[in-house]
């Protein structure tokens, strides 16, 4: 794919002390460009995300996949990880206990007792913490790196240093989202694997 917001292209980029800034300002771009997707492309893309991680989480069924509620226009995964509860995988969704702290995960399946927690997104309403062997990572914007851009409270990446055995990390996004580089800082975790909607 070619191009991309503005704001990701060019070679200079912004300097280091600019990043948070420059990060803050793109992020609204991308998250209003992921909202603005035309229904038939969002299903389209969606599909073909669908596609590319069922093989990818097919291995699964032995250890535990964490992955996320949609938020903001991001893609569903709820589909695919019914199906996959339905094959006999495990599944768990994050909670937001404070900020600044690294997300805790609890098992999840469906019809498990739901709070809302942080901007009303619903999360298991009890349980012990669990830790993850996979983690299903939602991308704001990402690179040919492998890293991402996410809301900017830094949950994703205190949580996977945190973990006493780091995690197959699988960003996931559609394709409006690539960019040339994050400017990633020394703090960023890069994705062992991106999935997207991009035909190709």
């Amino acid at each position: 794919m070619s191009g991309g917001p503005a704001g990701g292209e060019g070679p200079g980029g912004p300097p280091e002390q600019d990043v948070a800034v420059w990060r803050k300002a793109l992020r609204a771009e991308l998250i209003a460009g992921r909202l603005a997707l035309p229904a038939a492309q969002r299903a389209a893309e969606s599909g073909r995300i669908t596609a590319r991680l069922r093989p990818l989480l097919a291995g699964s069924a032995d250890g535990l996949i964490g992955f996320y509620w949609p938020f903001r226009g991001e893609y569903d995964p709820r589909p695919l990880m019914r199906e996959l509860h339905a094959a006999g995988a495990a599944l768990a969704l994050p909670v937001v206990i404070a900020r600044s702290q690294p997300l805790v995960f609890r098992t999840w399946q469906p019809g498990t007792a739901m709070a809302r927690g942080v901007w009303d997104i619903p999360v298991p309403a009890a349980g012990d913490p669990v830790e993850p062997d996979t983690l299903l990572v939602p991308l704001v914007g990402f690179d040919a790196e492998g890293y991402r851009l996410g809301y900017g409270g830094g949950f994703y990446d205190r949580t996977i240093a945190a973990m006493k055995t780091r995690p197959r990390t699988i960003g996931i996004g559609f394709a409006c989202g690539r960019l040339s580089t994050i400017h990633p800082q020394p703090y960023d975790i890069r994705m062992d694997r991106i999935v997207t909607g991009e035909d190709g």
